[in-house]
């Protein structure tokens, strides 16, 4: 048999946690972001649940094309555009939307033969820079794209730097927000700002909750026409720890699941592990696990005495002991045997189940933010790191 590694994607908590990203984005329209492989879950295995979006939005052409073979007649955006010349020629045949944030993707756009002209995204660079046009160019990019036959629809945006900031009314959101509006303000077409941070903390549901807004000036300025949620439809909570994924209502949309395959009585004064570097101050009681770090489990996820990361045996919340290994890691199963003892049950043994992170079959909830803030990354990282070796269910 294989081994017992696998992760299991929820369709229901996708179709969840979308209907709550609609919900936010008011009258806006949603892109449904699947890009790094729908963050690690699937474009295909996703695909059915999310098909309820107003659009898909991911960054390679290859995605693109999967997207198109499951039937999606719908809008696509290419995240990034266009990386050379040719790419435009897939983008006319799949009728694909795409971001221009440069000079050099006009200048494609310029020599491109095509019979049907492209729907472009201008991107401005209100303060993440990392790509688009800063405002004061803004206007010319806008103007050298509204010239060419090519170009039949321009739409704009930008990306926030600071939405998830702990501050409901940071103003690095409210700067960011106040340069797209000057620079745009008498510009025509469609606008896409949000992301999944923006739109739970400042889109419309929260700023009426908060009887507030951060642009007075524009309103409706955040969630404008389109919003492009990623993690929040994924169960992730974009501004852990200062919210979590339950703060939020979201469900996780991956569990990712196996089982104890050794266990281990370890006297006290004995080390477990690479390195050594957890020793037991008292006789414990260890499970092994078939999970390691070439299943994408985090290898730097700490098991020492001082610092735990969270593992469901059972679905008993526990903890990491000593290093993560290749192919396994070890857990503490004291706090497991305590909770089965108090149910009448027996002692953890091989065959338990064991949730990484996700849902256990018991009904706790492990979410892969506290995995991912344990370890010191976040969630986005764990979920697009899963292992091909990882079966899917």
């Amino acid at each position: 048999m294989p081994r017992p590694i696998h992760a299991t994607v929820h369709l229901e908590a996708l179709r969840h946690n979308l209907a709550l990203a609609r919900a936010a984005a008011g009258d806006a329209r949603v892109w449904a972001v699947v890009k790094a492989n729908a963050y690690g879950h699937g474009i295909e295995r996703v695909f059915d649940a999310l098909r309820a979006a107003d659009g898909f939005a991911l960054l390679d052409l290859n995605e693109a094309q999967r997207v198109r073979d499951l039937g999606w007649r719908g809008p696509v955006l290419l995240l990034e555009g266009a990386f050379e010349l040719r790419d435009l020629e897939l983008c006319s045949r799949l009728g694909l939307w795409h971001v221009v944030h440069c000079d050099e993707q006009i200048d494609m756009l310029a020599t491109h033969k095509t019979q049907v002209p492209h729907r472009v995204f201008l991107k401005m660079n209100s303060g993440m820079n990392r790509l688009g046009f800063r405002p004061a160019h803004f206007r010319a990019a806008w103007t050298r794209l509204n010239a060419l036959p090519q170009v039949e629809e321009i739409s704009l945006m930008t990306h926030f730097s600071d939405a998830d900031s702990p501050a409901p009314g940071h103003s690095g959101v409210a700067r960011q927000v106040g340069t797209f509006v000057h620079a745009t303000h008498d510009l025509p077409g469609e606008r896409s700002l949000c992301n999944s941070a923006a739109l739970l903390r400042h889109g419309q549901a929260a700023l009426a909750e908060l009887g507030a807004s951060v642009s007075a000036t524009a309103p409706g300025a955040l969630t404008a026409d389109w919003v492009r949620p990623g993690i929040l439809v994924y169960g992730g909570a974009p501004d852990h720890p200062h919210r979590t994924s339950q703060d939020w209502g979201l469900q996780p949309a991956m569990t990712l699941a196996s089982r104890l395959i050794a266990v281990q009585d370890v006297p006290a004064g004995e080390a477990v592990g690479y390195g050594s570097t957890f020793r037991a101050t008292a006789p414990l009681r260890l499970g092994v696990v078939a999970c390691g770090y070439a299943d994408g489990y985090p290898r730097h996820a700490p098991g020492q005495a001082e610092q735990h990361t969270p593992v469901l045996v059972e679905g008993v919340r526990t903890h990491l002991v000593g290093r993560v290994s290749m192919d396994m890691l070890a857990v503490d199963l004291g706090p497991v045997d305590l909770a089965l003892a108090a149910q009448g049950l027996p002692p953890a043994a091989a065959g338990a189940e064991v949730v990484l992170w996700g849902q256990s079959q018991h009904g706790a909830v492990l979410t892969v933010d506290e995995v991912a803030h344990a370890a010191g990354t976040i969630g986005y990282e764990l979920l697009c790191a899963v292992a091909a070796r990882v079966n899917f269910r």
